[in-house]
């Protein structure tokens, strides 16, 4: 949701020198999920490019966390002309295991999840979130304004819970879908992780994805987990930047040139 990225400070960071646009997406925060769709990382990529049209936003640096990641490369490879740049953090990029993934899709199942939806899953939620949120910040103790201004409680709505529990039950074919496409991509791509991220194992996907494209520059942050934007905003409005300034530099053929760097922060 929208108000995740408000919390994290990166927003208002990125306000000070750029046109910061943040988006709920389909069934999170105050953003509706139509039900006659499926929303996998394309429909949710077309919906935001709409989005982005409508608010007369050209060549956009596209920033995107973790799921979100899946719906940032879709973009860019369902409209190759149109993003500037890609930041992809904490993403889940290729189709591995997910124990999680499969506790957590139950609540989509017809009848049987509008129910749980609507009973169980709400209080279950709430019982197993200081855990789960430990998890995701690992090693970086949980932030103080995270701990403050996070709504919880529309975190834990039934709707939030469908659109929750349908993405962890499609990222695995999603992951699996999008990574026979990622050599399509066209654009710099800066790939940043927490170098002890516990929930998505960066080695697996962010350093994988990084010896794929060959336009793209890998960050790792030490001693910050899954987070990152919210541990590490300061270093993350630097990727930001360095999108920015690697928009421009192409080789003949149609690659960014120079921007296959490693670095560590």
């Amino acid at each position: 949701m929208a108000q995740e990225f408000e919390i994290s400070s990166l927003l208002g960071l990125a306000a000070n020198k750029y046109r910061g646009i943040a988006f709920d997406r389909p069934g999170y925060g105050y953003s509706e999920r139509p039900a006659d769709k499926t929303w996998d990382p394309k429909a949710q990529a077309d919906l935001l490019h709409k989005a982005l049209q409508r608010l007369e936003v050209e060549r956009p640096i596209i920033v995107g966390h973790s799921w979100g990641t899946m719906v940032a490369v879709s973009l860019a490879i369902e409209y190759p002309e149109y993003a500037r740049s890609l930041v992809l953090l904490s993403g889940y990029f290729y189709p591995t295991p997910r124990l999680d993934a499969l506790l957590l899709s139950p609540p989509a199942i017809p009848i049987v999840g509008d129910i749980m939806r609507h009973t169980l899953s709400p209080f279950i939620g709430r019982m197993i979130w200081p855990a789960l949120i430990r998890k995701y910040f690992s090693p970086s103790a949980v932030t103080a304004r995270w701990e403050a201004e996070f709504p919880v409680w529309m975190t834990l709505r039934p709707s939030q819970i469908l659109a929750s529990s349908a993405e962890s039950a499609m990222m695995v074919p999603e992951a699996l879908r999008l990574s026979g496409r990622y050599g399509e991509l066209r654009l710099p791509v800066i790939i940043m992780a927490g170098a002890n991220d516990i929930h998505v194992t960066t080695k697996i996907h962010s350093e994988r994805l990084h010896r794929e494209l060959p336009q793209s520059q890998l960050i790792l942050v030490p001693d910050v987990g899954h987070m990152i934007h919210h541990v590490a905003p300061d270093q993350v409005l630097g990727a930001i930047d360095m999108a920015a300034e690697t928009q421009s530099g192409l080789h003949s053929s149609g690659l960014p040139a120079l921007y296959s760097r490693r670095s560590l922060l």
